[in-house]
């Protein structure tokens, strides 16, 4: 039987959002229903909310969050009720070209949830990222549910649904970070900072954190960087060349998503070293480089997308790290907060107030 919950949506373009009834409907094949427990606010659900990455409103917002399946649909053998689970946006298909070259966090055609929820009138939602966790419970592909450790806080463990997960993978997975190598990180939001513990993590020695606000790089400096450089008061490509030996780092994680940073990131790193692009840029941004540059330093230019993750494997091993005490994701969490507080999140998180606001149920 189908069930009424209260959850987030956005009803326009820049409309404030609002609590609504949400009519959740039994999983069908292959689908699971998840009492959700905690959900962070992220920028991305923003996006949404501004339009930024369609028009398909009303939105039912939340996507990095943590809960307990409730119920699954036929054919269901991962998960079952009662698990513990973080959602994700990549439910890996197993049978495209990438899955079946082995590569399954490229895969080409990860899917969603086939049945729509809706509000009591029968309007159809668009759930963020195929998921739309601002509610009680929602329901999703069974394949987004992955079961970790639930000795973890729900509040922390969602937030390897998209920021967090984004920012380390984008420094273990896609940068390949190593031990005793050199990083500079371009933009220390939550993915940003992400990837500064990311870097640690993998046994980088430097760690050089780049911003324009020092709280950001305060915050910085307690998730494992080594050195912190004011981009309004320095050249950052100077700065971080300084710091290592008139060099530049050997991996530079871009987490803005500007044509602006991005040159800083390209002249900033070592010859034959790794760019990565996990800042979003948004559709009319052109970046120009000379080709010859792009051909005579060598090494890589990367984007990373969701930490270039395979959820099955790293969100298990990542919440073990962090009950072990080797990394901080508790440090991401700002303030929690009810489901009803979601729109002046949004303004906190806007004037960079917040590292991760977090919505607990």
């Amino acid at each position: 039987m189908a069930q009424e919950v209260r959850g987030v949506i956005a009803p326009g373009k820049n409309e404030p959002v609002r609590v609504e009834t949400i009519v959740v409907p039994d999983p069908g094949p292959q689908e699971a229903v998840v009492r959700v427990q905690a959900c962070g606010v992220c920028h991305t659900d923003l996006h949404y909310k501004q339009g930024g990455i369609n028009d398909e409103f009303p939105f039912l917002l939340g996507h990095e969050a943590a809960g307990i399946v409730e119920s699954v649909g036929e054919g269901v053998t991962d998960v079952a009720p009662g698990d513990f689970v973080v959602l994700n946006w990549r439910a890996v298909c197993g049978a495209c070209r990438a899955c079946l070259r082995g590569r399954p966090w490229y895969c080409f055609d990860t899917h969603n949830a086939r049945q729509r929820m809706t509000l009591t009138d029968g309007t159809e939602l668009s759930p963020a990222l195929g998921i739309g966790a601002f509610a009680e419970k929602t329901l999703v592909a069974a394949g987004q549910c992955t079961k970790v450790d639930p000795a973890v806080s729900p509040a922390v463990a969602g937030l390897l649904g998209c920021g967090v997960m984004a920012g380390i993978g984008a420094a273990i997975n896609t940068g390949n970070v190593g031990r005793g190598d050199s990083v500079a990180v371009i933009g220390c939001g939550g993915v940003g900072d992400a990837a500064v513990a990311g870097a640690r993590l993998a046994g980088a020695a430097k760690v050089i954190a780049v911003d324009i606000d020092d709280r950001k790089l305060e915050t910085a400096r307690t998730m494992g960087a080594t050195h912190t450089v004011n981009s309004e008061d320095h050249d950052p490509v100077a700065a971080i060349r300084d710091l290592t030996g008139g060099f530049g780092a050997d991996v530079v994680i871009e987490a803005v998503g500007r044509p602006e940073t991005y040159r800083q990131a390209f002249y900033a790193r070592d010859l034959a070293g790794t760019v990565v692009l996990v800042g979003v840029p948004t559709p009319e941004m052109k970046l120009k480089l000379p080709l010859l540059d792009v051909f005579g330093r060598g090494g890589a230019l990367k984007s990373s997308w969701y930490g270039d993750c395979l959820p099955s494997r790293d969100f298990p091993m990542l919440i073990d790290l962090h009950l072990q005490g080797r990394l901080p994701l508790d440090k991401f969490v700002s303030e929690t907060i009810r489901l009803d507080e979601v729109e002046q999140a949004f303004e906190r998180m806007h004037r960079g107030d917040v590292l991760r606001s977090v919505v607990v149920f």
